[in-house]
């Protein structure tokens, strides 16, 4: 597959290529071109042919192309789900719903189209004053693997309704389903340019892009010491940034929760996308009263998990993406078990029978870790849950905050005072009441500390992507 620039599709300068496999099975699934910082240039001079074409298109009519494009993916959400499992090893299932939730994405702000506007109003002394919003211009968006189409969605939504073009650098690993949702975009979208395709490697083609002048607001989701190193290249040209970053998201079960209810939400919490997921459950806190019978619960549940080929339709996990994060996960496991730093209630060994060229992990339960290991400090990206028992809800929180990062949280109660002081107290961008994970388009998502700046998602998100120009007008 090619990338895609100006409407067409590119080789790439130095005509060099990147294999893209199946981490089920090893099996290549195609290749892409090893985009450089040429490519990257002729992608920002599409994007500025094209974007004053676009935002001349008024803001309801962008919305309606953004419905146009939001209906040919449902209308090929059975193919693009396959493509997608295949590259990035989720359940077929999985899969289907990150489809259709990047189409519900386009959709949502396809419905907002109306509400874009300026303000006007008298002020004594100076006349009238009026504020209008215009577009930025181009804009980049670089895109991980875990949810390629989904957080290719976020992006490109509320850019393209502002009326910006976009330069987009997805992963080296998922290139391809990115690819073709973006080429469905740009095709609804009506303007060649609106939407162009960087493939290659983070260092060639995304710090190109991020450093690149013509580019006005970088949006990026990735690791935090990545994010540092954005936001650090685009001050020099003083650049906008987004930056989602990552997590270690508390769950906390308390001692008059659902126990089935709760033992459910940390089971999709943490083991959905195999635990790669960045608003995923990382650390679980389970009151006193009701911790054996919820691991007990819990530890039949994650042994229950049918680890496979997402293309096998009985399969509820998929591989890790990654082969050396699979490694590093094991070596990590095996490590808390020889120093005594954590025990291993189940899972954590590659599952018998598993195809050796795939990265498979059964899902583990650590009890007892150590909070100052690994697991427990640093974001694991990973079927690895690791369970705590509290003494209450002010022990549960005083170890809900002991992390740098703030993206996620829940607590899982009965009593909303005690809901509503726990939402209250614990540091993060998204707080969840007896439900986790699941976030919807019409709310800011973002985090606190190490987890980013800046929100994606939300009535304000297109906002992000103008800037702000104020006329006096004195009678």
């Amino acid at each position: 597959m090619q990338m895609r620039f100006g409407g067409a599709w590119m080789s790439g300068a130095h005509n060099e290529v990147i294999g893209v496999a199946n981490p089920a099975t090893g099996e290549l699934l195609d290749s892409v071109p090893l985009g450089c910082a040429e490519d990257v240039d002729a992608a920002v001079a599409a994007a500025d042919e094209a974007w004053p074409g676009w935002t001349e298109i008024p803001p309801r009519e962008r919305g309606r192309r953004l419905t146009a494009a939001a209906e040919k993916i449902r209308e090929q959400a059975d193919t693009l789900a396959r493509l997608l499992t295949r590259e990035q090893g989720k359940p077929l299932a999985e899969a289907l719903n990150e489809i259709w939730g990047a189409a519900n994405v386009f959709e949502y702000y396809a419905s907002i189209a109306g509400t874009l506007a300026g303000t006007a109003a008298p002020i004594p002394g100076y006349g009238y004053a009026t504020v209008v919003r215009q577009p930025l211009g181009i804009c980049a968006a670089i895109i991980p693997w875990n949810m390629p189409a989904l957080i290719l969605a976020w992006k490109l939504g509320p850019a393209l309704l502002a009326g910006n073009a976009m330069v987009v650098k997805p992963s080296q690993t998922t290139p391809l389903t990115a690819l073709c949702l973006a080429a469905i975009v740009e095709d609804a979208c009506g303007v060649p340019g609106v939407v162009n395709i960087v493939t290659g490697t983070g260092s060639e083609a995304g710090e190109a892009l991020v450093a690149h002048p013509g580019i006005r607001h970088v949006s990026f989701t990735g690791q935090t010491e990545t994010g540092r190193r954005v936001a650090a290249r685009a001050s020099g040209e003083l650049k906008g940034v987004t930056l989602e970053l990552g997590g270690s998201d508390p769950m906390i079960v308390c001692r008059d929760a659902n126990i089935d209810a709760a033992v459910a939400g940390a089971l999709r919490g943490r083991f959905y996308n195999c635990g790669q997921t960045c608003t995923a459950v990382k650390r679980l806190y389970v009151d006193g009263p009701v911790y054996d019978v919820f691991l007990r619960k819990l530890a039949a549940g994650a042994e229950a998990l049918k680890v496979g080929n997402g293309m096998d339709s009985a399969t509820t996990m998929g591989p890790m993406h990654r082969a050396g994060d699979r490694d590093r996960l094991l070596s990590l496991i095996e490590s808390l078990r020889e120093e005594n730093r954590a025990r291993v209630l189940t899972g954590g060994s590659i599952p018998p029978g598993a195809n050796p060229a795939g990265h498979f992990l059964e899902p583990a339960i650590l009890i007892d870790p150590d909070p100052a290991s690994a697991v427990m400090t640093e974001e694991i990206f990973g079927p690895v849950l690791p369970v705590v028992r509290v003494d209450g809800i002010d022990e549960a929180i005083e170890c809900a905050n002991a992390s740098r990062y703030g993206l996620g949280a829940s607590v899982w109660t009965r009593d909303l005072a005690t809901a509503a002081h726990v939402a209250g107290q614990v540091r993060c961008g998204v707080f969840w009441v007896n439900q986790h994970l699941s976030l919807p388009p019409d709310v800011p998502f973002g985090g606190v500390g190490a987890s980013g700046i800046g929100r994606e998602n939300g009535p304000d998100a297109p906002d992000r992507y103008r800037e702000t120009k104020t006329i006096l007008v004195r009678p």
